[in-house]
């Protein structure tokens, strides 16, 4: 599997674009913003945008959603408890900055749900808190866990925005994240990347 990161938007959200080794077809997760940037990479490299992953609904990880949707005709997938969130400005804080960001999914997603696209296979994992409907995008041949914001390198995602809940965050990653194999890279929404294993030892809200 090949995974290259770009940073995008004002708050520096990692914007993933994945694809099956050798292959031209790709999907990407979490286009937070600069859409021209993330199409123009894909068109560098010669690859076809399959579909357009969400680990969750905050504007700075959907900005970009509409725009590459009109430049690749990809269909975007999320978690179907997220979808009130993404249409609103007002719960995914698009209006907190002065834009009136909202899109609408086209495929929902069920927790455990195994997504077949692009050549790639990732089992949906709910992880409530950081939203009530975020979710990660696991890759379990490649041990690849796209966390979106539920956890960071030593940290984890913020609750006090709308549907944040604290105890539900805490669940998720000692439950659900950190109940994967050791060696499991984590890709999450900012920061560098880390391991189970790491997070583990080092993550205080472990």
């Amino acid at each position: 599997m090949e995974i290259v990161v770009l940073t995008v938007g004002p708050v520096q959200t990692n914007c993933y674009l994945v694809s099956a080794a050798g292959s031209r077809e790709c999907v990407v997760i979490d286009p937070g913003d600069e859409a021209g940037k993330i199409y123009e990479y894909i068109t560098k490299k010669g690859l076809e945008c399959k579909g357009i992953l969400l680990t969750h609904g905050h504007f700075d990880h959907i900005t970009g959603v509409a725009e590459l949707v009109s430049l690749t005709g990809a269909k975007t997938y999320a978690y179907e408890g997220e979808k009130e969130l993404m249409m609103d400005a007002r719960l995914n804080g698009g209006s907190m900055i002065g834009i009136q960001v909202a899109i609408e999914p086209e495929v929902l997603l069920r927790d455990n749900q195994i997504l077949e696209i692009a050549g790639l296979e990732f089992k949906v994992i709910y992880t409530p808190g950081h939203t009530s409907g975020g979710c990660c995008f696991y890759h379990e041949e490649d041990k690849c866990l796209f966390a979106g914001d539920t956890i960071f390198m030593e940290s984890v995602g913020r609750t006090d925005l709308p549907t944040g809940n604290g105890r539900q965050l805490l669940e998720s990653v000692r439950e659900k994240v950190l109940a994967l194999p050791e060696d499991v890279r984590i890709y999450p929404g900012h920061g560098p990347e880390t391991t189970v294993g790491y997070e583990k030892q080092n993550n205080p809200y472990a």
